[in-house]
């Protein structure tokens, strides 16, 4: 079984460029090629994530868990590309990684249209 979200995006374009300069997604293909309603799937280490701005495909605000080898540096290398973390100001683990008291070490970052990226592994770096 191989289950894939779909996220709801505002300009496709925008959410593209977010997921690939920033995140390290890759495009694998969009329809149509330019320009709203528009459907793209991305993929980052062997999984896909798709992104749709058709007006029946999700809601904004979904929240997506990603699990990684290593938090701490990917947070970091996120910083560097641009990252901008100011949005959710009472939101620690939106700041910086956090050991959470379910066992694990999380950061969340919002994408252009509010969708929370949750990534995090189990255990410490």
């Amino acid at each position: 079984m191989n289950i894939i979200p779909i996220i709801k995006c505002r300009n496709i374009k925008n959410s593209i460029s977010f997921y690939i300069d920033i995140l390290d997604f890759k495009l694998q293909s969009v329809w149509p090629e330019s320009g709203d309603p528009s459907f793209s799937i991305l993929e980052r280490s062997g999984c896909e994530i798709h992104f749709s701005s058709h007006s029946g495909d999700g809601v904004f605000g979904n929240a997506v868990y990603v699990f990684v080898e290593e938090v701490d540096n990917l947070f970091a290398k996120y910083l560097e590309r641009g990252l901008i973390i100011q949005k959710e100001a009472s939101s620690p683990v939106h700041h910086s990684p956090i050991d959470q008291s379910w066992g694990t070490l999380e950061f969340y970052i919002d994408d252009p249209d509010g969708n929370t990226i949750r990534f995090g592994k189990y255990g410490k770096d």
